[in-house]
């Protein structure tokens, strides 16, 4: 008991030995911590100098109609028991449509990220811009000549950039997010040009209004026509007369769409030019460089001192 007793206190003393040996040795090797220290230090701020200013532009949205119920989505619950005495089939087109989860995944679509990019034109400002400096755009000349408005050329192939990749650059500078329980949503945008970024928002809360609008007419126009072709196929008054209503409903929703501009979504609070950055955060990256240039250096002191200790207790 007594010998297990001396083993221990002789381990807690070689290991005390040891750490303060250690110490000892980085205090020692202090000049080659700061080269090592200084030289990532440098290395992270030459890196956060070199990152270029990415600006954010946000607008506040707010649902134009919390729910609502579209073209033939409708017709089984108005209609009930009496579409099935006259015949009328509108199975799989009951229940409702909530427009604005719609709305907002149209947006995240391809298919509304070609129509934008054709519409606006922004594959260039999307895929070329490498800065922005003193209120214009600095372009890759490597990728697209600003002068003539062209992509470049290499070996008889155009170096503009697929449409695939340029919808994975846009859906990553698009953000959508809704404001807690408010049923509000913040469409933002994040650029190297903090004009672009705000003119980007500004057209894409124009583009959902208009897209869902033709989408809904288009719609209307088809319930139109199939209602008073349902009208033709039966001679019951009391059904004759719940078909001219509903087709009355259907005129006003095309009415209703083409007197409202913001149809969908309406603006509560619009997209500005953002004044600040929001990356790159220089200080944290500068802070990150030295951190991790001192444990660097510690970290290599305290491996050479251990492979060491290990040869003399092998060669002891």
């Amino acid at each position: 008991m007594q010998n297990d007793n001396i083993d221990l206190k002789q381990s807690s003393m070689t290991e005390d030995v040891d750490l303060k040996e250690l110490i000892s040795i980085i205090w020692s090797r202090r000049l080659f911590v700061f080269i090592v220290t200084s030289s990532f230090s440098v290395l992270a701020i030459a890196f956060a100098l070199y990152l270029p200013n990415i600006y954010k532009s946000e607008a506040l949205i707010a649902p134009a109609e919390s729910e609502d119920v579209s073209g033939l989505a409708g017709l089984a619950g108005q209609l009930g028991g009496v579409a099935s005495l006259a015949g009328i089939n509108l199975s799989g087109q009951s229940g409702k449509v909530n427009k604005i989860d719609f709305a907002l995944a149209v947006i995240q679509s391809k298919k509304f990220a070609r129509s934008f990019f054709e519409r606006h034109n922004i594959l260039p400002e999307l895929m070329a811009v490498k800065g922005w400096k003193e209120n214009e755009l600095e372009y890759d000349e490597a990728l697209f000549n600003s002068s003539t408005g062209e992509w470049v050329l290499r070996d008889g192939q155009t170096k503009k950039p697929t449409f695939q990749s340029a919808f994975i650059t846009f859906r990553k500078a698009i953000s959508i997010s809704k404001v807690s329980d408010s049923g509000m949503y913040t469409i933002s945008i994040e650029h190297l040009s903090p004009y672009i970024a705000q003119k980007w928002v500004i057209w894409v809360v124009e583009d959902i209004n208009e897209e869902m609008r033709k989408l809904d007419v288009d719609e209307a126009t088809k319930s139109k026509a199939f209602l008073r072709d349902q009208i033709e196929k039966t001679s019951v008054m009391d059904i004759r007369k719940v078909l001219f209503n509903l087709i009355e409903e259907q005129t006003k929703t095309t009415m209703f769409a083409e007197i409202r501009d913001e149809y969908i979504f309406q603006t509560v609070d619009p997209a500005l030019v953002p004044e600040k950055k929001v990356s790159p955060h220089r200080l944290l990256i500068c802070i990150l460089g030295f951190l991790l240039g001192l444990f660097s250096s510690i970290i290599a002191i305290t491996v050479k001192f251990y492979f060491r200790n290990r040869k003399e207790c092998i060669t002891s």
